[in-house]
């Protein structure tokens, strides 16, 4: 039996509490790669101070966590202003049909809430202590007092930002995790939606791709000043389906489309001589495409995998 303090026990802590603490980080931070940061540097630091005279493992690496990414996105506040165009969180991705449970225990948990795009940036309007506040309450279901130790304020006062927060998202929050139709609707369901999107693009199709979206669909391009993309963002199908019809000219040759799970839900990966170009990722509403996210930016995704196959 493992115990406080040999490899097998800070090996047991880490396999069991990686998924929580890295589910906490990126929604915290909308980076894979920072939250993958942050995560291992609590747990070196768990390994340095020890963890045979630690009370509670769980909440102290929560702790530690939070109050890194509070540091994090407060030294970085001033480069997030600057930051050139529209800014996205770094794309998630998993792939379509896989069950995560099976392989992957970071991927089991993080999919148990919304990781949704547009959910994600719901969460990037509050301000960092409600972000931390509203998501330890939540997302980890922790009562105030436990809150209260990690941010270092009264649970009185953590249950009045949490309740700020939670009003100040509104219904929008609930909106934001996706639409899930009808199983019986399969003409209308999210991963059908995204491969006719794929191929109506590829087609340079203008009257498919309005058909695929709603009237008022909105398309945000995260480019970070590194690549060219769209500026802000652009309302409306017939501007979207025309703007998107001409990406078949603008990518390479081989650029390759791969259907993928992106922030939960489906979406789409594209490549192209060995590296990750764009992730789209998309939310739904009323059988159609309501909003479409696409990272462009290289540093946002360096952490994205090749993948085999694809639609070209």
């Amino acid at each position: 039996m493992a115990v406080p303090g040999d490899d097998a026990y800070q090996e047991s802590v880490y396999k069991s509490l990686k998924p929580l603490l890295f589910s906490l980080a990126y929604r915290m931070l909308g980076s894979v790669m920072d939250a993958e940061d942050v995560v291992q540097e609590s747990f070196m630091a768990l390994e340095r101070t020890g963890s045979d005279h630690i009370a509670n493992v769980r909440a102290y690496l929560c702790k530690t966590v939070t109050n890194r990414c509070l540091n994090l996105l407060q030294s970085s506040a001033k480069k997030r202003e600057l930051y050139q165009g529209p800014w996205l969180p770094e794309p998630l991705i998993g792939e379509p049909g896989r069950t995560p449970e099976a392989d992957d225990p970071l991927q089991s948990y993080v999919h148990k809430e919304s990781l949704a795009t547009a959910y994600m940036l719901l969460l990037q309007q509050l301000s960092y202590v409600e972000r931390a506040v509203f998501l330890l309450r939540e997302v980890l279901q922790y009562d105030y007092d436990e809150i209260a130790d990690i941010v270092g304020k009264s649970s009185v006062n953590c249950r009045q930002i949490y309740h700020r927060a939670k009003r100040s998202l509104g219904s929008r929050a609930s909106e934001a995790r996706g639409e899930v139709p009808p199983a019986d609707s399969a003409a209308a369901a999210p991963a059908r939606l995204v491969e006719q999107f794929v191929h109506a693009l590829a087609n340079a199709d203008v009257d498919r791709l309005m058909h695929l979206l709603s009237a008022d669909t909105a398309l945000t391009m995260d480019g970070g000043g590194k690549v060219t993309a769209l500026p802000r963002t652009v309302v409306g199908s017939k501007r979207i389906a025309v703007f998107m019809a001409t990406m078949p000219d603008v990518l390479p040759p081989d650029a390759a489309f791969h259907l993928a799970e992106v922030n939960g839900l489906p979406g789409v990966v594209v490549q192209s001589q060995g590296q990750t170009i764009g992730v789209a990722s998309f939310d739904y509403a009323g059988g159609r495409i309501a909003a479409i996210y696409i990272v462009v930016n290289p540093d946002k995704l360096r952490h994205v995998a090749l993948m085999q196959g694809g639609h070209s």
